[in-house]
């Protein structure tokens, strides 16, 4: 062989049955670190569980009068729900900037196949790990005075994954960027706390001031609290008035949207966020 001669390379061929297979992977890896990290499982639920028993009771005893045939924790109970779902999504979106630290991410960005796998992959397994965090939420449900009812359960477990999915790719997006831990758990909490705070996840959205129904209306979360809230209240046996205080609904001037389009607005936004998410991944280095 001479100076001149040129040693081909021939790289292996991505394709449709590759990119499959690549959102597998990092799904089953995605599921494998939630099964191992036990700290993780428990650390992520302390916050949910103290709201909704401490907190929850506290302020139950202060409305217990004004809000008759109803726990106040019945009424918190969706948005504990939320809650759980968009912290652990938000972890597991953390992991791409471990991965990116430890150089793991380029290895699988220098893969043969699409980048659009990899982030497809890494949204679905954070929304099974968040979901799978969310059902230990809902098995406390009988607890609150929420029932177990198997219609119940299948409506709250497909909204919690649309919801699920929805915060891991914004989580993703955020990270496709990020150099640091540091930094991407300094944003997360800067977006967490005011997401959750103007879900209505804690106080009702009837009769707020304009200023703060603006805030509630424009918060992508409130679209995934207010359906598990319709449908938590749509099995239990509360005064009319009582319905119409905690569970209002979200109003676009004076018209009270459908359950049905709510649950669009979410997943609008989830295929939006996704999509930004791979043109992120797509021009990172």
């Amino acid at each position: 062989m001479t100076m001149t001669d040129v040693v081909r390379v021939t790289l292996p061929r991505g394709g449709a049955a590759h990119d499959v297979r690549a959102i597998k992977i990092v799904l089953h890896r995605e599921l494998l670190r939630f099964v191992n990290d036990r700290t993780r499982m428990l650390s992520s639920l302390v916050q949910p569980v103290l709201w909704l028993f401490v907190l929850g009771t506290g302020i139950g005893s202060l409305v217990r009068d004004s809000i008759p045939g109803i726990d106040f924790r019945t009424f918190m109970f969706p948005g504990m729900i939320a809650m759980t779902v968009i912290t652990t999504g938000m972890f597991s979106a953390a992991s791409i900037v471990w991965d990116r630290e430890f150089g793991f991410l380029r290895e699988m960005l220098v893969a043969p196949v699409s980048r659009g796998s990899i982030v497809l992959g890494k949204c679905l397994g954070g929304a099974f790990v968040a979901t799978a965090q969310g059902v230990i939420i809902l098995a406390l449900a009988g607890v609150v005075g929420v029932p177990y009812a198997p219609g119940l359960l299948l409506t709250l477990l497909g909204e919690m994954f649309l919801a699920a999915f929805t915060i891991t790719a914004f989580g993703t997006l955020l990270a496709a960027r990020m150099k640091s831990m540091q930094s991407f758990f300094g944003v997360m909490q800067m977006a967490i706390m005011p997401m959750v705070f103007l879900s209505g996840a804690m106080f009702p959205l009837a009769n707020l001031p304009s200023w703060l129904h603006v805030l509630t209306t424009v918060n992508p979360l409130t679209y995934a609290v207010d359906p598990m809230r319709h449908a938590v209240f749509a099995h239990l046996n509360v005064p009319p008035q009582v319905d119409a205080a905690l569970n209002p609904g979200i109003v676009w001037f004076g018209w009270r949207l459908p359950i049905g389009l709510e649950l669009g607005v979410v997943t609008a936004l989830a295929l939006i966020l996704l999509g930004v998410a791979i043109s992120q991944f797509k021009r990172a280095e």
